[in-house]
């Protein structure tokens, strides 16, 4: 089925894949037929779409006592389709609303509070509190129009989005007598940045350095997006939790006979990996935190970032 149907692999991650085969296992299943292409894509889809929405009832009946507050950001999807999201978020949980194609639209204000408004409608005006974007001019201007036709409803700019911006905006800043002051303060922070990212690149960018770097860290070293929140901080958590590896790796003898490679960057990575001063500075990024489970607890904000073709949600959706 994997090899002949194209079907992903991933799909033998999937706990429904398991149980669909245990269940025959222990059924006597003499005569049965498979359901066919129409069937599953037409009767059989809409009664699972029935029964999902079932399961939603308790989680909804909560929203007129808890009050809900409506998240929306962009993202592409793989073939880089341009796309909406709304969630419903309250004290009982986050709740996907929907995803609009906006493939030929002008992302404008008004477009985007007529998108807001539908979906504020499909919640329960009487529901919702609160619509949460992010600040770009155009999301401004759309909760602006919001407030005025819902006075109960606030637009909250998203703090996700703000904190971003401001982190890039520190690691922006350049050594000019205007920014004299600024750059003296903040100058560690743009040389952490510039380090992590040509490490990253060093060691990913090769797959000799990718094979040795395999052998001593089981985890994979994180290359996120710059559009995600604070990506720099996701990738200074993970060189930290694989710390050890990464010394282990620069002094082992792989990475000194290897010679196919620039050997001024294999030396600069070996200096700051076994650099106990330049491990402290990575700590003043606030990194540390407590770990959790890739959906378990995130915030209401953070999941508004998360897309189906993110690895966040494909770990939720297809963990063993």
């Amino acid at each position: 089925m994997f090899y002949t149907g194209g079907v992903p692999f991933n799909l033998a991650r999937n706990p429904s894949y398991h149980r669909s085969y245990q269940f025959a296992a222990a059924s006597k299943l003499d005569g049965y037929v498979p359901p066919s292409y129409n069937k599953l894509w037409t009767t059989l889809l809409q009664q699972e779409k029935n029964n999902f929405e079932k399961l939603l009832v308790p989680l909804k009946s909560t929203w007129k006592e808890k009050w809900v507050t409506i998240v929306s950001d962009g993202w592409s999807d793989p073939v880089r389709k341009p796309l909406i999201n709304f969630l419903a978020t309250s004290g009982s949980g986050p709740m996907f609303l929907k995803a609009e194609n906006c493939f030929g639209e002008v992302k404008e204000k008004f477009f985007i509070a007529k998108l807001l408004e539908e979906v504020i409608h499909q919640v329960g005006d009487q529901n919702v509190v609160q619509v949460i974007t992010d600040n770009a001019p155009n999301c401004k201007a759309s909760g602006d129009l919001i407030e005025g036709r819902f006075p109960h409803i606030y637009w909250t700019p998203c703090v996700v989005h703000t904190l971003n911006l401001a982190l890039k905006n520190i690691c922006a800043v350049r050594n000019v007598e205007a920014n004299q002051e600024t750059y003296e303060e903040c100058n560690w922070i743009t040389e952490i940045h510039g380090d992590a990212l040509a490490i990253k690149n060093f060691i990913m960018n090769h797959s000799m350095r990718l094979a040795i770097f395999g052998k001593f860290c089981p985890q994979r070293l994180l290359k996120v997006a710059d559009t995600r929140f604070a990506s720099i901080i996701v990738m200074l958590k993970r060189l930290k939790l694989i710390k050890r590896g990464l010394q282990a790796m620069v002094i082992s003898e792989e990475w000194s006979t290897y010679r196919d490679g620039d050997i001024g960057k294999a030396s600069f990575v070996k200096e700051k990996f076994v650099d106990d001063d330049w491990w402290e500075k990575t700590k003043m990024w606030d990194i540390g935190g407590d770990g959790f489970d890739s959906m378990e607890d995130v915030g209401f904000l953070e999941f508004a970032d998360l897309s189906l073709d993110e690895p966040d949600f494909e770990n939720e959706l297809l963990e063993d």
